[in-house]
């Protein structure tokens, strides 16, 4: 500038002066718009100049840009405005010379629109419309995307090997990973364990796989009755006391876990005691198991009248006085005690006195029935007399002469 002034002074007088010559073409805008006036260059951080006069507005990343990043040459209007012109394609015009199919102006950050035009092979649903363009295409140079298998194994595969619960190798797991994955996330698989003929219900559901295939051994071929022999259940098994399942017999076999528990609870099991000839009603129904068979004894072979020499009610059967049962004669013996005795209560019991072939009737029976003591006097009941006098012979003794 002070050049240009120092040679307008040093014109002749007189002389006329040219009209400068502007490196930059048709531009009509000042020069102090760019420039300083202590030198040519560098021109001004902020140039006074509004490119959206031009035919390329400027947008996005390209408004940080300094202008000579672009306008090599003085000569403004030189500048193409398309991206090759600036911008050199590494992807070797593998994907076209338009770039604004994939990226925008905002970056270089693959857009929506290029995921979009990835569906014309492998769709980018899920987790995979995040992923970088490098994530899956990792051995190609630079920029250069070739085309890649679209099976789950071919990005995937080292992740399926270092998978541990469950040990995809050793459960011999197709690498079709979408069988039980989903594109959203790897996490919250799903595997269909009906297909090995063993339905998970209720509490199986929700079991770690390890849990059942200790030591990945997936090759268990178990029957969905067998819990005990399949070794899940044995330890179980083994420590129940109430009954003690390995000398409770054929019923409680390790591998009959199936007829008294389900899924549901293991606790809350079931035994159908009529199997055994034996049902269970009323008071006998919620009796637990030792009551019955003590010392774990489960072979006892008891018919369903024999109350008393079973065990079971042998010291009630001794301890009664009213009669007497052991000295009370055969209705009364250990074995018989379902004569008068029922499963609903055993202190309601009813004998029919009509066997002995005595029936009680009138008197003996109401208001109320006479105490069998009354007749019974110290606990005989070896009476054979079916007439009055051998009951009541005091009264009829004490009883006033007729007419006298």
């Amino acid at each position: 500038m002070f050049l240009a002034l120092a040679l307008a002074f040093a014109l002749p007088a007189g002389a006329q002066r040219q009209p400068s010559r502007s490196p930059h073409g048709p531009l009509t805008i000042p020069c102090e718009n760019c420039h300083t006036n202590t030198s040519w260059t560098p021109i001004r951080a902020i140039p006074e100049f509004n490119h959206d006069t031009t035919r390329y507005p400027l947008r996005g990343m390209h408004e940080k840009v300094y202008c000579t990043e672009c306008h090599l040459k003085p000569v403004f209007t030189d500048v193409g405005k398309n991206c090759a012109d600036c911008h050199a394609d590494i992807h070797r015009r593998q994907f076209g010379a338009n770039c604004a199919e994939c990226h925008t102006v905002l970056g270089w950050q693959v857009s929506v629109q290029s995921i979009k035009q990835h569906f014309n092979r492998f769709p980018l649903l899920g987790a995979h419309a995040v992923v970088e363009c490098q994530g899956c295409h990792k051995n190609a140079a630079v920029g250069q995307y070739l085309g890649l298998s679209t099976a789950c194994s071919s990005c995937h595969l080292t992740d399926f090997q270092k998978t541990t619960n469950p040990n995809h190798v050793a459960a011999k797991f197709s690498s079709t990973c979408e069988t039980c994955h989903s594109l959203d996330t790897w996490l919250n698989a799903k595997f269909d364990h009906n297909t090995t003929g063993f339905l998970l219900t209720n509490g199986h559901a929700n079991v770690p796989c390890a849990s059942c295939h200790i030591n990945n051994n997936y090759n268990l071929t178990i029957a969905p009755t067998d819990c005990g022999n399949s070794g899940c259940h044995l330890t179980t098994w083994q420590q129940t006391t109430n009954p003690v399942h390995p000398t409770a017999g054929a019923a409680f076999a390790l591998a009959n876990c199936a007829t008294c528990h389900t899924t549901v609870s293991w606790t809350t099991a079931t035994f159908d005691h009529s199997t055994t000839g034996f049902l269970l009603t009323n008071g006998h129904a919620n009796v637990a198991c030792n009551l019955c068979h003590i010392n774990n004894n489960y072979s006892l072979t008891i018919a369903p009248t024999d109350c008393g020499n079973s065990g079971c009610h042998l010291t009630t059967w001794q301890q009664t006085n009213n009669p007497v049962h052991s000295t009370a004669g055969a209705a009364f013996a250990a074995a018989n005690c379902s004569t008068c005795h029922t499963t609903q209560s055993w202190d309601a019991a009813s004998f029919d006195h009509s066997t002995t072939g005595f029936a009680l009737t009138g008197t003996h029976m109401s208001p109320a029935p006479t105490p069998c003591a009354s007749c019974h006097v110290n606990n005989n009941y070896t009476l054979n007399s079916a007439d009055c006098y051998g009951c009541h012979q005091a009264a009829f003794l004490s009883t006033a002469t007729l007419g006298g």
